[in-house]
């Protein structure tokens, strides 16, 4: 009997097929979940994180509705060619706060976790307005609306209350002030933004769609994707600290 027709007892034995399917689960099984007890968390503690900030939140909530998530995700793997292109691996920590979570396992555009920072205001507005402006090639739809239409924040409040009892830590002063905190994230030299720093540790507070006379769609969008992989600063991170 060759080697390459011995599987031919799998197909002609359902008992040592479903013995065989077994095994390989058990394999896989532990493989999976082996690791994990050498882990303190699932979830490790980085110095850094925070919640999203009134305006960041808005941003995020208009990336969902705009349906951003079906063609860009937000997670690198532990891969060499992922982390040589995109940078350090995801961390679970810097998704601890995403109700729902944007990791994605499509890629029609380019994975956007560590985006924020990586191009200027200017680049982002002219993105969204007519993508082929920047990127050759792209197949990426326009979005110039958004720079057209003015923020409707007036519930901004109960979004982050929502979040509270969804396990975000925001407080009640956080939510007393969403309002305020969001306009002083995008006015500039605005009279609250020590306060909004104070509450959001290292928010960017400017004019982000270059429109300083209003508060747009695009002013949130681009303040949330200017502070995507911003939070946890790799140069001090220690990757054995989560180790038993």
């Amino acid at each position: 009997m060759s080697f390459w027709s011995r599987h031919a007892i799998f197909e002609k034995n359902s008992i040592v097929l479903l013995i065989g399917v077994l095994i390989v689960i058990s394999i896989g099984g532990i493989v999976e979940v082996a690791p994990l007890f050498y882990l303190k968390s699932t979830i490790e503690k980085v110095g850094g994180v925070r919640p999203y900030s009134p305006l960041e939140l808005a941003g995020r909530n208009i990336y969902v509705r705009e349906g951003c998530y079906n063609c860009h995700s937000q997670m690198i793997r532990a891969l060499r060619e992922e982390v040589e292109r995109y940078g350090h691996y995801s961390l679970a920590a810097e998704s601890m706060y995403d109700r729902p979570f944007q990791w994605g396992s499509k890629r029609t555009g380019p994975d956007l976790a560590r985006v924020g920072g990586k191009y200027s205001d200017d680049w982002h507005r002219d993105h969204l307005r007519e993508p082929k402006s920047v990127v050759l090639g792209t197949v990426m739809p326009a979005y110039p609306w958004l720079a057209q239409t003015d923020l409707a924040f007036g519930h901004i409040a109960d979004d982050l209350k929502v979040q509270a009892r969804l396990g975000v830590p925001y407080t009640a002063e956080m939510i007393a002030n969403a309002g305020t905190d969001l306009v002083a994230q995008a006015v500039p030299d605005h009279p609250k933004a020590d306060d909004l720093v104070k509450r959001y540790p290292r928010a960017q507070a400017r004019d982000f769609d270059g429109n300083a006379g209003r508060i747009t769609e695009a002013d949130a969008l681009i303040a949330y994707l200017q502070l995507l992989g911003t939070q946890v600063d790799f140069k001090l991170y220690d990757d054995k600290a989560n180790i038993r």
